[in-house]
């Protein structure tokens, strides 16, 4: 066993197979026979002593257990508990108390201390035991500390999906739909991408992908009332501009901060499948799959909602053809770095990979079409993960639709 004082402003780390404890008492002989119990019981600890919580607190950080007494100099009874608990990370807390202080002890643990001991009531071999005890329940409770929290978060992260990755609403058989999301920077929660598709009664298919600024379970949660809203205005069957408003109205009401704003791909698919109408606020376009390429669908875009308050939403006007993938997608799939550079992948750089692909896929012979765009999505979150050099910064969402044959007719 070590045994350093107090004068050391950097005590060196418990030598392997050690338990690093911090005494913190001004007594100097009740610090003297903490030594010597330890001493005699040939305990396996590193014991370091201060006199002052001010001097302890340095050093609580690199400690697995605190021999805490409650009558120092800067702290009254329970203070200290709850400044060693306020730490992070957390060390065990065994409290030393007076045989006329008992009770005190018995308060500490229900403050939080793993235990307490009086002091002319222990030897050595109790005192290490007491120690040990105290390290393995402190590291069982911050086991269940994190396995709370992580059920918490997949929780959370459950209603978020479910409010951001809405079941698509398609009746067409002739359709199909394949969706992707992965949150960025490896993160648990989801962010603030969203996507939805909803077929009206009028045979339309109404298909949105937005992004909130920012990240974080606000964000998210903001993302989840834009996607309602927009849905419920669709469902009501209210004309796109009427809906894109109520989606701006929201955000502007319920934003937690003035800076957040959400950029916006609303795209309609007409009834005969072959042509639609296209809204962009700030928003990268949608990708056009055929046999004959890939191209963006670039129309005039408004700016994003939140940037400035929209009164006129332009709509254009697409060709779609006869045969066709489309690819909505929020920015994280284009954001990616290709290679050490500064270089990012960009649209040009995600057309170029599909059409890689495409040409791959061609070369294999005939396949459904929802099987194949299930498999681009997949492929293309590989590619852009390994150009990246591995996980995307920022959150990504993606959405592809599919009609007609893979050969054209």
């Amino acid at each position: 066993m070590t045994y350093e004082s107090a004068r050391v402003a950097a005590p060196p780390v418990a030598a392997p197979g050690k338990i690093a404890v911090l005494l913190i008492e001004d007594d100097d002989g009740d610090a003297l026979l903490v030594r010597e119990l330890l001493d005699e019981a040939q305990a396996g600890v590193a014991l370091r002593r201060v006199a002052t919580m001010a001097a302890a607190k340095p050093m609580l950080g690199s400690v697995a257990c605190v021999l805490l007494d409650l009558g120092l100099p800067d702290t009254r009874e329970m203070e200290g508990v709850r400044q060693v608990r306020e730490h992070l990370p957390q060390p065990a807390v065994v409290v030393l108390t007076g045989l006329a202080d008992e009770h005190l002890g018995e308060q500490a643990v229900r403050a939080g201390a793993q235990d307490y001991l009086v002091k002319d009531q222990v030897d050595g071999a109790l005192l290490y035991r007491v120690i040990r005890y105290a390290v393995e329940r402190r590291r069982s409770e911050e086991m269940q500390r994190q396995l709370r929290e992580a059920r918490i978060v997949a929780r959370e992260n459950s209603r978020l999906e479910r409010g951001l990755l809405p079941s698509p609403l398609l009746a067409d058989p002739r359709l199909t739909v394949a969706t992707r999301y992965r949150p960025g920077g490896g993160q648990a929660l989801l962010g603030g991408d969203f996507y939805d598709l909803v077929e009206t009664s009028d045979g339309w298919v109404h298909a949105l992908v937005g992004d909130v600024c920012g990240r974080g379970p606000e964000e998210a949660a903001l993302g989840v009332c834009l996607r309602v809203a927009w849905r419920t205005m669709i469902l009501a069957e209210r004309p796109m501009p009427e809906a894109l408003s109520g989606v701006q109205q929201v955000l502007e009401h319920e934003r937690h901060e003035e800076r957040l704003f959400t950029t916006l791909c609303v795209l309609s698919i007409a009834p005969d499948r072959r042509r639609g109408r296209l809204h962009l606020a700030g928003h990268p376009p949608p990708l056009l799959i055929t046999d004959e390429g890939t191209r963006e669908l670039a129309v005039p875009a408004s700016l994003p909602p939140g940037i400035a308050h929209a009164d006129h939403w332009p709509i254009s006007d697409v060709d779609l053809g006869g045969s066709w993938t489309l690819l909505m997608y929020t920015d994280g799939l284009i954001e990616g770095k290709v290679g050490d550079g500064p270089e990012r992948l960009g649209s040009e750089g995600l057309t170029g990979i599909i059409g890689d692909y495409v040409t791959a896929a061609r070369q294999t012979g005939p396949a459904e079409r929802a099987p194949r765009d299930e498999r681009l999505l997949d492929e293309l979150i590989a590619h852009v993960r390994e150009l990246n050099g591995g996980e995307l910064d920022d959150d990504l969402a993606m959405l592809a639709i599919g009609f007609g044959r893979l050969d054209g007719g």
